[in-house]
Order: C-alpha cells, then structure tokens, then sequence
C-alpha cells in the first residue's frame, strides 16, 4: 500500500471516530438519576478506553474532605483521574455547592438526617432550632449536649453553615456515633441517609423528613448539592465520553413504607357505627395516612360471613363475625396484607372462615398465618416491591387450640419456632427480609408477659429484622435485639374498647432501602366513637411516648 494511500485511510479514520464521537455526545447540565451507589460501570469503562485512545493524559481532581464516602467511590472509579491533594492545581473538583447553582455539569444531591436514639420524644425541630445548635446556642434538655458528627459531615456543613462554636459540635467516627448517641441521651447526629439503620429516630426538619417518599430535596434543609466544576474542555469530555451521571444517595423508586397494624374487629360497637356513619367511617380520620404506605398490614381476627347476625353493641357471648359488605372499609384503607393469626376466627365454624379465605382471595388481598390447612396456614408470604424483598411470617402461639389449622382443618398457623427459625435463615440467606407476627399472651399492661417476650427475642435472634405483637388490646413497649425491633402488641386499631387503656394505640411505619431495614416510625391514635382512631394531638402523644418509653427502659436489649 502506498503512503497516499495509508493517508488517505489515517484522514478517513479520524472523520469517522470524530463523527461517532458527535453523534454520541450530550448537551446542557447532565442532572443525577437517583440510583444507589454505583461502583465502576461497564459505562465508565467505555469512558476509559474512549479518552485512553485519543490521550494518555491524566486530568487532576480534587475532591472536598467533606464528599461522602459512597460518592468519592463514583468518582475515583474513573481511572483517568489523578487524585490531587492541593485544590489550586487541579483541572476538576468534586465540591458542595449551593442548590441554586447551576455552573457545575456534573450535579447530584446527597441527603442527611438529623437523627436521635429511638426512644426520643420529640419529633423535629426548625432549621433555625438546628443552625442555632450549630452556633452553640442550644436551650432545654439539649443544652450542653454537642450534635454528633463524622469529620466528613463537619466538613460538608461548614461549607453551608459556617464554623460551629467551640463545644457545640462532637467529632466522632461514623462508626461509634450510635453508640455515643444512646450512652448520653438527649442526644443529635447528623448522619448521611446511606447510613440510617431502625435504632435511630429520624427527627423532621421544618416538617420535612427523608423517609418521605414524596419529600422534594430542593426543600430539604438537609440536602447537599455536590458538583464537579473545573476545566471545562474535561468536563465535557467526560459526557461525551459516555461518564454516567453522578447518582445520588436517596431514590424514592428504591423505598418501600410499610405500615402495620394491631388489633382489627368489625364487630359490636363499631360495627354498629359503620352502619349508622357509613362503612368507612372508621377511617374517617386516618384513611389517608394507611393508603400513603406501599404496603398496609391489617390483623383482621374475625371472619367475614354471609350469615352473620346484625350488628349489636352488646353480645352475650364474645363470638364474633363480621358483614362481608365491611371489606369495604379495608379497600378503603388500601389494605395489601391480612393476618390471620386472631383467636376468632372460627367462632362461626370453618364454612365461614373458607368464605373469608375465598373473599380475600377474590378482591385481591393477599393473606399469612391462616389457611385451608395447616401447611397452608404455615406458609410465609413473599411481597416484593421497590425492589425490597420481605417475607411475613405468622403464628398463633396461645390458641384456643381448636382454631388452630391442622392437617385436616382450616384455621390460624399453630407456632413451630424451630420451623420458624430455620426459614427465617433460609430467606435473610436470599435477601429476603424476615418479619414475624405473632397472636400471644394478651395483658392490659405496657408490659408482655414473659413467654411472649422469650418467643419474640428468639426470631429475632434468628434473624427477623421486625417481630410484632398483633394480639395486644393495650399498648406495648418496645425494644431492640442488635439493631432488631420487637413491638410486642401495638394495640388496636379498628375495635370498639373505650376504656381509657384500650384507646391509645400505635401505628407502626417501617421503611426499607435498597435491601435493607432502615427506619421505623411511631405512628399515634386515640380511638373516638367505638369506631374511629384519630391521630393523637401533641400533649397526648408526648404523654404516651414518654410512658411507653420508659417501661422498657430497662431490658439489656433496648440498646443494643
């Protein structure tokens, strides 16, 4: 081949390479999907190869001592960096910046949480409350008590709000500020969202929380704009390059909310009210609260039955059974999950428990703990959503032994613990989330009594991330097993017990992310009406919050 010739295939090449090279190019700010934590990708590998065959340069980045650690992770995977230590001599840095700055073509938010130890009262402050901390003007039972940070977030937030005052910011490793938090209560942190886990309390700030799912981060006072800016011929490269975007750290389309429930019996006094007010009045006040979750859990004890007598506020026997027209009111409250653990769910006879199976079934709910048989009654139930994975599995474990399912009968799922155990390891195995609910001993105490609490630690040590009382009439206390919750009874929800220890209840909403356990709320109600919880006011829920608290204060496990 001649020289004119292998010139003319050297000039031929180039146009095509600069024109695949336009072709695949993109325009205007490239703004961050919300994905979790990438490491190198099969893209910025394309990118690698793509800037190597044209230059064997290495630009230099620097990146702020305040970028997390997951996000430092995105950018050092690109192998045509040089990390540089000085700021002055580097072509790109990685930095926060304001959210209202738009000069920085790789952009993406990362999300922080003021958080306390779970057993916190308090729910949330204002970011003037919060700034005021950090400017060591503290006041009440925060006075004297320094906001728990990492070095990483100190750095992150000085950018934002400036130097702390002496003493009014404690520097600790991520590792330890936990356990620092519950060792000297009252007690802040600031922590990034990748970091929550369920032993924390999740404070709101200016009524904004993250585990809200429709939370818009530009409103967050938490939420930190990090972009890279420098050289912009660099810049570009790397998006022509086919660099993908910088992910952020919370994705709402990777959280799943699930809210679960007590005691459920549309019976007697309540019953009478969904006929007299309409069949979901009893939602009336928080119906909208049990649909916002992805999925709602309901421990329905009785069964739904075509020849059920009418509803009285009175029985002479507590034998129970509810009108099939009041499946409407769980339809109204968005109802995915029914527990079919209850200890009356026979009181008509398996014909009218084989009804309600077949009505649950024909309107789409999907049902544990109970079934056609025992196997049937035994099986957990797998539920997917967001991408999180959670399995739910249910017993009975106080009977009456003639509503529990055998070989031959229908009924609620008699307790197997060793069963139990084995199948909580095979699906954590899998990354399957265990959560166990139990019908267990019922007493008009805070406190459970001692086979219940065995049985519960004894999943929970298995491995169930939540165990959950469903049997309780009256509130129950909680704890942790190494970062495992235990609620045992949450009290009730849709039945008519007025008495003054009956009314309070908890309403419990568990968040998951990205395969993990991350969070739980403490949801209040106060029953009205025989019917109808409502949502405790603030003096009621303080009151409550501080007495359910203190109860199990002692047990070992609560800490740890």
């Amino acid at each position: 081949m001649s020289k004119y010739h292998t010139l003319f295939l050297s000039l031929t090449l180039m146009l095509l390479s600069s024109f695949a090279s336009a072709c695949s190019s993109r325009t205007g700010l490239t703004q961050a999907p919300q994905e979790a934590f990438p490491s190198a990708s099969m893209k910025s590998m394309e990118f690698s190869q793509d800037i190597s065959t044209t230059s064997a340069k290495k630009w230099k980045l620097w990146i702020s001592p305040g970028v997390p650690q997951k996000l430092r992770n995105q950018i050092t995977a690109i192998p045509d960096f040089l990390i540089s230590h000085h700021t002055e001599e580097a072509e790109v840095r990685l930095l926060p910046v304001r959210k209202d700055d738009n000069t920085g073509m790789y952009q993406t938010v990362w999300v922080y949480a003021l958080v306390a130890p779970f057993p916190t009262v308090m729910d949330g402050v204002s970011q003037k409350e919060l700034t005021s901390a950090w400017q060591g003007r503290t006041s009440g039972e925060m006075q004297g008590h320094p906001l728990l940070v990492s070095a990483a977030t100190l750095e992150t937030f000085q950018a934002l709000w400036g130097n702390p005052a002496p003493g009014a910011v404690r520097v600790l490793s991520p590792e330890v500020i936990l356990a620092e938090a519950w060792k000297k209560q009252p007690s802040w942190a600031i922590i990034p969202f990748e970091e929550l886990e369920a032993r924390w309390k999740v404070l709101h700030v200016d009524g904004l929380s993250p585990l809200d799912k429709t939370m818009a981060a530009e409103s967050y006072p938490l939420a930190i704009w990090y972009a890279l800016e420098g050289d912009t011929e660099v810049l570009g490269r790397l998006e022509r390059g086919g660099v993908p975007p910088l992910a952020g750290n919370r994705d709402p389309e990777r959280m799943t909310t699930l809210i679960m429930t007590g005691t459920t019996a549309l019976v007697r006094s309540t019953a009478l009210r969904m006929e007299e007010k309409g069949i979901d009045y009893p939602a009336r006040d928080i119906g909208t609260l049990l649909r916002s979750a992805d999925l709602t859990h309901i421990s329905n004890e009785v069964p739904f039955y075509s020849d059920c007598p009418p509803a009285k506020p009175l029985r002479g026997e507590a034998r129970f059974c509810s009108d099939p027209r009041y499946l409407g009111l769980l339809e109204a409250i968005g109802a995915d999950l029914i527990e079919l653990t209850g200890n009356h769910i026979l009181d008509w006879g398996t014909g009218a428990f084989e009804e309600t199976l077949t009505l649950y079934r024909e309107n789409g709910f999907r049902f544990y703990g109970g079934g056609e048989d025992k196997e049937d009654a035994q099986k957990p139930l797998v539920v997917e959503d967001h991408g999180n994975r959670l399995v739910f599995i249910g017993c009975n474990a106080v009977g009456p032994e003639n509503i529990l399912a055998t070989d031959t009968q229908a009924g609620a799922a008699p307790c197997d613990f060793n069963k139990m155990a084995q199948e909580i390891v095979q699906y954590k195995a899998q990354g399957i989330l265990p959560i166990v609910t139990f019908q267990h001993y019922e007493l008009d105490d805070f406190r459970p009594q001692s086979a219940h609490r065995l049985d519960s630690k004894a999943m929970a040590q298995a491995g169930a991330v939540i165990v959950s009382g469903s049997q309780a009439h009256h509130a129950q206390c909680m704890i942790f097993d190494e970062g495992r919750f235990i609620h045992y009874g949450l009290g009730n929800l849709f039945f008519d017990q007025m008495m003054k220890e009956n009314r309070p209840a908890c309403i419990d909403r568990h968040v998951f992310y990205g395969g993990r356990y991350i969070s739980t709320e403490l949801l209040t109600v106060e029953l009205e009406d025989y019917a109808r919880p409502r949502l405790m006011n603030a003096q009621e829920r303080q009151a409550f919050l501080k007495e359910v608290f203190e109860v199990c204060k002692a047990d070992v496990a609560y800490s740890q």
